[in-house]
């Protein structure tokens, strides 16, 4: 409590000092009204730049677009292209395989001759 130089209460005016000094409901509905319309101005702002920025996102897209499919219309060539060496390839390898270890099974003595010289010429290229 507060107190007086008489000692008494203070007086009561008819407000409480809670709510003296706050802003009456004019100013309240005011305040409400002006921050409605900012937030409407700034809503009205970004519907208008994304209206705006619509034509060019759809432009970047379609040519998005357009480089993928370009580079899947490459690539699909190659890639078969490739997978048609890649049997190949295989199979030569297996040929050739298949023809080492025949030719070794009928000349054993002779392929270690030929591993030998070749590991002695290799061992003095590569010193």
């Amino acid at each position: 409590m507060e107190n007086t130089s008489n000692g008494a209460h203070p007086s009561n005016s008819g407000l409480s000092k809670a709510t003296q000094g706050m802003p009456t409901d004019g100013m309240i509905s005011k305040a409400s009204s002006s921050a409605h319309d900012t937030v409407n101005s700034i809503a009205g702002a970004a519907e208008e730049a994304a209206r705006k920025a619509k034509p060019a996102i759809e432009h970047v897209t379609a040519m998005a677009h357009k480089a993928v499919d370009g580079v899947a219309n490459t690539a699909a060539p190659a890639a078969d292209w490739l997978a048609a060496q890649g049997t190949s390839l295989n199979l030569a390898q297996k040929k050739a395989v298949d023809e080492t270890s025949a030719y070794i099974a009928a000349n054993p003595f002779k392929s270690i001759g030929i591993a030998l010289v070749t590991g002695y010429l290799l061992s003095k290229v590569l010193k």
